[in-house]
C-alpha cells in the first residue's frame, strides 16, 4: 500500500511522556495496559508516517480512531518492509511474508507479542472484522518487492485496487459497525473508482524520489509513451523539458480524479466530511507536487502548514458537530479469541487455504472430461421457468423462487467441479419490476436470504454483482458489496449475479462513461476501438461469454449480456430452472465442447467422436440441442 512515508521505525516507541498520548476516550472496556500501549504504538506510527492520514482518522469519531490506527499501521509496517533499501528483493518479500505469516498466528490465538499485530488482532475481535479481504493487498505488498511495470492504465489500476481498496474497506466496515454507514453509491462507483485512482496516483508522484532510488518508476507505459524520453529521464534522475510537461499531466489527472462531489452524496455527514477533506488533502499534496519542480525527484514534496490548515480547520469543526449529533454504538467487551479474516501470507495456495470442495452430488455423478481446448472460460445462464415451476405444482409463484435457490447452488457445485471459471446468472431483470409486487418482493427477500446463508462462504468462489442499486433495498446492496469485498481474493470460480441487470442499460452506462473519459482527456474520440469500450463497462474483466445457457422453453437472450455474449454458442432446454442441479450444467458444456467455434473463419478439423463422447455420468439434454447463428 502506497502511503506517504517518512523515516520512522516500524515499531516505534510511545510518544515521550513529556507530550503524553492523549487517553481513548470511552476506554474500550476489557482495554489491559498492555494493548493500550499496542494501540498507541500504532498512532505513533500512523502519525509519523503519513501525517495527513492521521489528520483524516482524527476527524472520525473517538470510538472508531484506535481500530483505524491498528489497520494503518499494519499496512505501513507491511510497506516498510517490502520497500526497505538495504535488503535484496528476495529477503524483503520474506520478511514480509513471514510478517502475515505471524498474523495468521496471532489471529488464531487472539492474542499477539508484536504490538501491532495485537492492536490489530483486538480490532479484528471487538469490530467483528473479516480479515480475508485483505489477503489480496498483502500478497501484492510482497509481490511488490519484486518490481512492478505497466503496459496500461488498466494493468495499474489492478494494481492500484488490490494496494488500497481493501484496507479501505476494512475501515468502510468499522463506520457501518459503529452506526454511521459510509454507504457509496453504487450509480456513484465510477466516482469512487476514479477517486482511488486519483488518490494512488498522487501518492506515486509525491514518492516519486523514493521510487526512483530503487529503479522503480511506477507509472504506467500508455501515460509514458506521450513524452518521449521521459521515461529513461527520470530513471536517470534528470529533470528535462519532457519529465516537467509529463508531471503537469499526471498532476492535472490526479486531480481531476479526486475532485468528485458526487461521491458524497445522500452520505452520512461525519464520513461525508472526511472524504471531502481527504479530496482537500490530497488536492494540496498536488499543489505542492506541481511547485517541486526539478526537486520533486530529490525529496518528497509537503504542503506547507498554511495549505494544511486551510483544509483540516474547517473540516474540525465540521466533524465535530455532526459526530455530536450521532448516536454511536461501541464494543463494550473484548472481542472472541479466535477472531474471523486467518490471513495468508503466500500466493495462491495459501491465499485458499482451509477452503473446502464442494459437497458431492447424492449420485456420485463425476463431471465428464473435457478436453482443456474445448473447455468454455464463460457460461452465462437465464434461469428461467421458477414460476410456472410453482404453478405446475399447486404453489404461488413467490415459491418457486425459493425453489430456484437449491438450483443455484447445484450449478455452483458444478461449476466448482468441472473447474468453470466464470459463470454469470441471470436473477433480476430491470424488466422484471413490471411483475407483481407480492412476486418482486419474494424474490428481492430470497436473494436477501441467500447472501446472509452465505452457502459459498467455504467455497473458492468470488462473488460479485452486475447491475443497478436504483430500486434495490439497502440493505441488499450493502449485502452484496460485502460479499464483494469479502470473496475479492479467492482465485476460483467467479460468479456474476446479475440483479436489476438490463444488457442495454449496461452499454449504455458504458457510453456514458467513456464519454466522460473523453471528456477529460483519457480517451481520444477519434482512435476508439472495442477495447476502448469494454474497459468502460461496469466490470471490464469480465471475459465473453463463451455458452449461454436459457432453461425454461423459452429461445431469446432477454437483453442479457448483449455485448459478452455477441458470439457465444446459444443452447435452450425444456426444463424448469428448480428442476436444475451440476449434472444439466455438465451436459450444456458437454455439448459446447462438440460444436465448431469459427467466428467468421473456416470451419476447423471435427474432433473424433471418441475425444467428444460425454461421460456417461452425464445425462441425456431433455430435447434435441438449438444450434442459434451460422457462424
Amino acid at each position: 500500500m502506497r502511503t506517504h512515508r517518512q523515516p520512522a521505525p516500524a515499531h516505534p516507541a510511545p510518544a515521550s511522556p513529556t507530550r503524553p498520548e492523549q487517553p481513548f476516550a470511552p476506554s474500550p472496556s476489557g482495554q489491559t495496559p498492555p494493548l493500550r500501549v499496542a494501540y498507541r504504538v500504532c498512532r505513533h506510527v500512523t502519525r509519523a508516517h503519513d501525517p495527513a492520514i492521521y489528520a483524516l482518522v482524527q476527524l472520525m469519531p473517538t470510538v472508531l480512531r484506535p481500530a483505524c490506527w491498528a489497520l494503518w499501521a499494519a499496512a505501513t509496517v507491511l510497506d516498510d518492509l517490502a520497500d526497505e533499501p538495504e535488503a535484496e528483493p528476495a529477503e524483503r518479500a520474506a520478511r514480509v511474508e513471514a510478517w502475515t505469516g505471524a498474523l495468521q498466528h496471532d489471529l488464531a490465538a487472539g492474542t499477539s507479542t508484536d504490538p501491532v499485530r495485537y492492536a490489530l488482532v483486538d480490532a479484528a475481535g471487538r469490530w467483528r472484522m473479516d480479515l480475508t479481504g485483505l489477503q489480496g493487498a498483502m500478497v501484492q505488498t510482497r509481490d511488490d518487492t519484486r518490481g512492478l511495470r505497466f503496459a496500461d492504465w488498466d494493468a495499474w489500476r489492478v494494481w492500484c485496487n488490490k494496494e488500497v481498496v481493501p484496507w479501505v474497506e476494512q475501515v468502510r466496515h468499522l463506520f457501518e459497525q459503529a452506526g454511521a454507514p459510509m454507504r457509496l453509491r453504487l450509480d456513484r462507483q465510477a466516482d469512487y473508482e476514479r477517486f482511488v485512482d486519483g488518490a494512488q496516483l498522487t501518492d506515486v508522484l509525491t514518492d516519486l524520489s523514493t521510487d526512483l532510488a530503487q529503479g522503480l518508476l511506477l507509472l504506467p507505459q500508455e501515460a509514458l509513451e506521450p513524452f518521449p524520453g521521459a521515461e529513461e529521464d527520470l530513471l536517470r534522475g534528470r529533470w528535462s523539458p519532457a519529465v516537467a510537461a509529463l508531471i503537469t499531466q499526471l498532476a492535472a489527472l490526479a486531480r481531476r480524479r479526486v475532485t468528485r462531489p458526487a461521491m458524497t452524496t445522500g452520505m452520512h455527514p461525519g464520513a461525508a466530511i472526511v472524504l471531502e477533506t481527504a479530496a482537500g488533502l490530497l488536492r494540496a499534496q498536488l499543489d505542492a507536487v506541481e511547485a517541486a519542480g526539478p526537486a520533486l525527484l530529490q525529496r518528497a514534496p509537503r504542503p506547507s502548514v498554511v495549505a494544511r490548515a486551510r483544509v483540516l480547520v474547517p473540516a474540525r469543526l465540521r466533524s465535530t458537530l455532526a459526530w455530536s449529533l450521532t448516536p454511536l454504538t461501541a464494543p463494550t467487551v473484548p472481542g472472541p479469541r479466535r477472531p474471523k479474516g486467518a490471513v495468508t501470507s503466500a500466493g495462491p495456495a495459501a491465499e485458499n487455504a482451509g477452503l473446502l470442495p464442494p459437497p458431492s452430488h447424492p449420485s456420485g455423478a463425476r463431471p465428464p472430461a473435457i478436453p482443456a481446448g474445448r473447455m468454455p472460460a464463460h457460461v452465462a445462464v437465464i434461469m428461467d421457468g421458477n414460476g410456472r415451476w410453482a404453478e405446475e405444482h399447486g404453489l404461488r409463484r413467490s415459491d418457486g423462487h425459493r425453489a430456484g435457490t437449491a438450483a443455484v447452488r447445484e450449478i455452483v457445485y458444478g461449476a466448482l467441479e468441472i473447474g468453470l471459471r466464470h459463470l454469470t446468472l441471470y436473477a433480476f431483470s430491470t424488466e422484471n419490476w413490471k411483475r407483481d409486487a407480492e412476486e418482486v418482493t419474494a424474490i428481492l427477500a430470497t436473494l436477501q436470504s441467500e447472501l446472509d446463508e452465505a452457502p459459498f462462504r467455504d467455497l473458492d468462489v468470488r462473488q460479485r454483482w452486475s447491475g443497478r442499486p436504483n430500486k434495490l433495498p439497502e440493505d441488499l446492496v450493502d449485502s452484496l458489496r460485502r460479499e464483494e469485498a469479502r470473496t475479492r481474493a479467492r482465485t476460483g470460480l467467479t460468479l456474476t449475479v446479475c440483479i436489476n441487470y438490463g444488457g442495454r442499460d449496461e452499454i449504455t452506462q458504458a457510453a456514458a462513461a467513456l464519454a466522460r473519459a473523453a471528456r477529460e482527456g483519457e480517451v481520444d474520440p477519434d482512435h476508439l476501438n472495442e477495447d476502448d469500450f469494454a474497459r468502460h463497462l461496469p466490470h471490464p474483466d469480465m471475459p465473453e461469454a463463451d455458452l449461454l445457457w436459457r432453461t425454461g422453453n423459452e429461445q431469446r437472450t432477454s437483453n442479457f449480456l448483449p455485448w459478452h455474449a455477441a458470439y457465444a454458442e446459444l443452447y435452450f432446454t425444456p426444463g424448469y430452472w428448480p428442476d436444475m442441479d451440476r449434472r444439466d450444467l455438465w451436459q450444456a458444456i458437454a455439448e459446447y465442447s462438440r460444436r465448431q467455434r469459427r467466428h467468421g473463419a473456416a470451419p476447423a478439423p471435427i474432433a473424433s467422436a471418441e475425444n467428444n463422447r460425454p461421460s456417461p455420468h452425464v445425462h441425456p439434454a431433455p430435447c434435441p440441442l438449438t444450434r442459434a447463428g451460422s457462424e
